[in-house]
């Protein structure tokens, strides 16, 4: 019975040591980072590459664009567009030491033509997007914000807002990140 027992062991062991090492690349910054697992491109759409910005104390980075989407489909209702949805990815974080009262839906789109729209809330809700919650203190949140814009329009940025801070306490400045660089 020994030899069996010592037999697994040398091969559990030898089978371990073929399994090559999970190395991360180095960090450009010299800092450690989290191994955040890549996430596939949705076929529709394009990736965003462009600076992360900050509002406040939260910071967001634009991952994904979506436009011309005809309609929506959810897990209790389908949404034809008035002219076309356009779908951004994005992630929030707050890096701040206190929570901060996010409101997911306060973003603007801002088209080519300069024109506001704002998120469109049956979207939000058909696609079960969030709402207005605490976001805590080194939390961060990925999701999509939807828009309904004019079939010949297009997106060339988005107005984000970080939640209330003491130099803007209303939550109204807000920072505008341009689609493309």
């Amino acid at each position: 019975m020994r030899w069996v027992v010592g037999v697994a062991a040398v091969l559990l062991a030898a089978g371990c040591a073929d399994v090559p090492a999970v190395t991360e690349p180095p960090p450009s910054s010299g800092s450690a980072t989290y191994p955040v697992p890549n996430v596939p491109v949705r076929p529709d759409e394009k990736v965003l590459r462009v600076p992360t910005a900050g509002d406040g104390e939260t910071a967001f980075t634009l991952l994904g664009l979506t436009a011309e989407l005809p309609s929506l489909v959810g897990s209790h209702a389908e949404m034809p567009a008035k002219g076309q949805y356009v779908r951004i990815r994005m992630s929030v974080v707050n890096n701040g030491r206190s929570s901060v009262q996010f409101n997911a839906r306060k973003h603007v789109l801002i088209d080519d033509r300069k024109a506001e729209h704002a998120v469109d809330l049956q979207a939000m809700l058909i696609k079960r997007q969030p709402d207005t919650l605490d976001l805590g203190a080194n939390v961060r949140l990925e999701y999509d914000v939807y828009y309904d814009i004019p079939k010949d329009a297009k997106p060339l940025g988005i107005k984000v807002f970080g939640g209330p801070t003491l130099a803007d306490p209303q939550d109204v400045s807000g920072t505008e990140i341009l689609l493309a660089q």
